[in-house]
């Protein structure tokens, strides 16, 4: 809160917040086989490829929800900067990206994600290991509210302050309404607000009260 004698007026903060849920999560699943027969690593593809679809129809994720990108193969011996032998000429890469609404169900299954590594499927961490993202789509649907929320918090500190300062509050000289902004609810170091199902919606906007004796 910021006073200014000489204009006659106050500047206020008012601040909304909502815990909320994400309404999506986007999981890419990424799988990798190697080795020097290319028939053999296209079958090692193929069952990996079976085996992610059985767990995630096994854990309630349904088959509508999980796009099957493209097949990267790469044969070394064709890349100019690289020289034999090589213990595993052929390497495929696919992704499987599930979209679905059903978050919970989707965060209980990537919780098993090791059944997948002891059935032997080889994912590729630095592209999925990080887990599902979880979205929040529905913000639209909040900002009336916490808009009307968030002025009406900054005018009650206004008027706390004119009466501590023995001033009558006047008008709205300005109004920033100020960003809206989706923060982790969970508040703990290197925790990131998109592997969080659970969220806080934020709003503060800043008004200034014209003041009069």
């Amino acid at each position: 809160m910021e006073a200014r004698t000489g204009d006659r007026f106050v500047t206020v903060k008012g601040i909304s917040e909502r815990d909320v849920m994400a309404d999506m999560a986007l999981w890419p699943i990424r799988f990798v086989a190697a080795g020097n027969n290319l028939e053999v690593v296209q079958q090692k593809i193929q069952q990996d490829r079976n085996r992610i679809q059985a767990f995630l129809g096994n854990n309630g994720i349904s088959a509508e929800t999980v796009e099957i990108q493209n097949l990267e193969v790469t044969d070394r011996t064709a890349e100019t900067y690289q020289s034999g032998p090589y213990e595993n000429r052929f390497i495929m890469a696919q992704t499987l990206m599930v979209r679905s609404d059903q978050v919970s169900t989707i965060n209980k299954a990537s919780q098993n994600i090791g059944a997948l590594v002891k059935a032997g499927v080889i994912l590729n961490s630095q592209y999925s290991g990080g887990g599902p993202t979880y979205l929040f789509n529905r913000l639209t649907d909040l900002k009336p509210e916490m808009i009307a929320e968030a002025t009406q918090n900054a005018r009650s500190s206004a008027e706390q302050f004119a009466r501590d300062s023995g001033c009558e509050l006047g008008g709205i000289r300005r109004a920033n309404q100020g960003v809206f902004v989706i923060l982790a609810r969970d508040k703990a170091p290197m925790l990131q607000e998109e592997k969080q199902i659970h969220k806080t919606v934020r709003v503060v906007s800043t008004i200034d009260y014209y003041l009069a004796d």
